[in-house]
């Protein structure tokens, strides 16, 4: 064999190799793609490669869902800063509760929001935050909304830029629908109602096994516990929550939810502690697994515990949070 055969048959390896490698990265970036797009509904999700390409879209808008120091110290560029009590009706005697129609539409406004624009929405908390705002806009019939899979920490995985600078933004005229059509809210009464039922719905609780069971009493609960004849079933079980904090594959997502619910037209009413995790709960059956009819209870554990006729149910000794 001479020098030029064997150089012949290095490269012509070589160049099989190369193609090899080509076709595993293609197949493994249609698998990722397949992935991403198995949902029952992707629309309101967004990947923050789209959204890189895209941020400069005039009918855009970014929400940092995040407290003013968090925002403070990087934000995505043009995005605005909402926090959860700028979402919340400050009148009840606890924290938490959704906000009126007449409160957001004065908060989009201040923030140069408009009706025309798609609002992309991250956290740095797996969604959990971000699914609170898509569930109030949900609920007042405002549907341009996706959250950015994996939040702040998916922006900063793909080298995303972050600034300081805060956004400057002028007033709009945004307005919800004139109906709204609280498709996925239930408040305390209907609760109530829910539990003493002969045949209630299947009720989560989202929150964690020590808040289930009545160990860990948080702040602005009045006593610690559970809503009797709910299954826990923790919100961040949805996510990779050490890991991107992406939401998990259909998939996987199937593996929790399919054993204890498996018909999709089932009655299901999520709760957690103030209605933020159960929100994310909410967005992830409905959403991402094509539930039918599920509701979350906009007060959850902190309106219900403020009610000591309320049924309630507990295992443990508490300590207070």
């Amino acid at each position: 064999m001479t020098w030029k055969t064997s150089v012949l048959i290095i490269l012509t390896l070589g160049l099989f190799s190369c193609q090899e490698n080509l076709d595993k990265k293609k197949v493994q970036a249609t698998t990722a793609v397949t992935e991403q797009q198995d949902y029952s509904d992707s629309a309101h999700i967004i990947e923050a490669d789209v959204l890189q390409k895209i941020l400069d879209e005039p009918n855009l808008i970014v929400v940092h869902f995040g407290r003013t120091k968090e925002y403070d110290q990087g934000h995505i560029a043009g995005s605005v800063n909402i926090w959860r009590t700028d979402i919340e009706d400050a009148t009840y005697p606890y924290k938490g509760m959704m906000c009126s129609k007449q409160q957001l539409e004065a908060l989009f406004s201040a923030k140069g929001i408009k009706n025309s624009h798609t609002i992309v929405v991250y956290d740095n908390v797996a969604s959990c935050d971000a699914a609170r705002l898509w569930w109030v806009l949900k609920n007042y019939g405002f549907e341009r909304l996706k959250i950015l899979n994996g939040g702040l920490e998916a922006w900063k995985e793909i080298g995303g830029a972050l600034t300081t600078e805060p956004t400057i933004s002028q007033n709009s005229n945004f307005e919800l629908p004139e109906v709204a059509p609280m498709s996925l809210y239930i408040n305390k009464d209907q609760m109530l109602s829910f539990v003493t039922e002969k045949n209630p719905p299947v009720i989560f609780d989202t929150r964690t096994l020590n808040e289930f069971t009545g160990v860990q009493q948080k702040s602005g609960a009045k006593t610690a516990g559970r809503i009797p004849g709910s299954l826990l079933m923790d919100w961040a079980d949805c996510v990779n929550y050490s890991g991107d904090k992406k939401f998990k594959s259909k998939k996987d997502l199937e593996k929790i939810y399919s054993e204890v619910i498996p018909d999709k037209n089932q009655a299901v009413v999520a709760y957690c502690h103030s209605g933020v995790r159960s929100a994310h709960t909410t967005f992830v059956l409905t959403e991402l697994l094509g539930y039918k009819n599920v509701k979350n209870y906009d007060g959850s554990w902190t309106e219900w515990s403020h009610f000591e006729h309320y049924p309630k149910a507990k295992d443990s000794v508490t300590t207070i949070f």
